[in-house]
């Protein structure tokens, strides 16, 4: 689905539904096998793959978890993290990987100290979501990779359970509903799993687009250190022309839908949001659309989705992008790519639209 209007009228549908129990034939009929590579991104029992009354009864339970106020607290953290990552990277022999170095490790650091996550069961925890969102890897090494997954969450929970403190994961586990309610044990767990690969892979990917953008659009570069174009213009049109997440598995129909021009998404089809594409649309952007112009007046996207199921983390990602960028182009005027534009390639999957990595001079 590559029209934004159609995009945007699909996600606020009450006829589409994420809840492959309910809604996908195919899966629940044993069509969709388990070491199909996707089989994680429908499986998991979280808000993410909830339909309805189910899903609003999820998101309220995270949302008491997840507050404005604790995103907020996360701030002089995230300085902190930026601060301390720029100073190894002044001390780095040159080029160095910005993605690895900066884009990567920013997130990592906030949404493991979000949750609680020890330091030393951080790499163990990027390597399962780096997994999560390669679409290239074999079967076998998706089901191991989910295997893996759920041992390291499973271990997260229980060690929340027992030694409780000020951070996200215990937040989940004590949080109830007026009427006493509370995430069960499968729910918790792939929430925990669904906030924390969303809360940094998204980030990764917006850092190193809005790297990438401003090194190869120096004019536009200018225009923000001069004051006439802000940050928030450069994260709104990097969302906008290279949105974090490419495409997004997957929605499905509840009934015969028509989108127009006679086309009609049939009851139980599955449905890709096309997220990446949506942002390009000509209709809504015009022939610039293709062009990174972070003057555009209209920047208009759906990067973090739309209606019920709209990203409950942007603002986090966007503070730390809007903290990250300015102190890293501040502390490196003079940095430049070390490779040709074109030499840059692309994460291997669909859905995580970064590159695999981001090689600068920075001084």
């Amino acid at each position: 689905m590559t029209s934004q209007e159609t995009l945007r009228d699909l996600l606020a549908d009450p006829r589409v539904s994420k809840d492959p129990r309910q809604h996908w034939p195919a899966y629940t009929s044993g069509e969709i096998s388990e070491d199909w590579p996707l089989h994680l991104w429908v499986s998991v029992q979280n808000m993410f793959t909830a339909y309805g009354s189910d899903h609003r009864r999820l998101r309220s339970l995270v949302s008491k978890a997840f507050t404005p106020r604790r995103v907020e607290a996360m701030r002089p953290g995230i300085e902190k993290i930026t601060e301390q990552l720029l100073d190894a990277l002044d001390a780095a022999e040159q080029p160095v990987d910005l993605r690895e170095g900066y884009a990567y490790p920013v997130p990592i650091e906030v949404i493991c100290q979000l949750f609680g996550v020890e330091a030393e069961a951080r790499p163990k925890l990027r390597t399962v979501v780096d997994g999560i969102f390669n679409t290239a890897i074999t079967p076998e090494a998706a089901q191991a990779n989910a295997v893996k997954l759920y041992e390291i969450i499973h271990e997260l929970v229980a060690s929340k359970r027992e030694n409780p403190g000020d951070d996200l994961a215990s937040g989940l586990i004590a949080v109830r509903e007026d009427d006493g309610t509370k995430l069960e044990e499968a729910e918790l767990v792939d929430t925990l799993i669904l906030v924390i690969s969303a809360g940094y892979e998204t980030t990764v990917n917006l850092l190193d687009q809005a790297i990438t953008a401003l090194l190869t659009h120096p004019e536009q570069l200018a225009a923000v250190r001069a004051g006439t174009s802000s940050w928030a213009d450069v994260i709104e049109e990097t969302l906008r022309w290279q949105a974090p997440v490419a495409n997004l598995p997957l929605r499905y129909a509840v009934e015969d839908i028509e989108i127009g021009d006679g086309v009609v998404i049939g009851k139980g089809e599955a449905i890709l949001a096309a997220y990446a594409a949506a942002g390009r649309d000509k209709a809504i952007h015009g022939v610039t659309a293709d062009q990174f112009d972070v003057t555009r007046a209209d920047k208009t996207h759906l990067a973090f989705g739309h209606g019920a199921h709209y990203c409950l983390g942007s603002p986090l990602a966007r503070m730390e992008a809007e903290i990250a960028l300015p102190a890293l182009f501040a502390r490196f005027p003079e940095m430049e790519l070390a490779v040709a534009p074109d030499e840059l390639k692309p994460s291997r999957s669909f859905i995580s639209n970064g590159h695999e990595s981001l090689p600068v001079r920075l001084k």
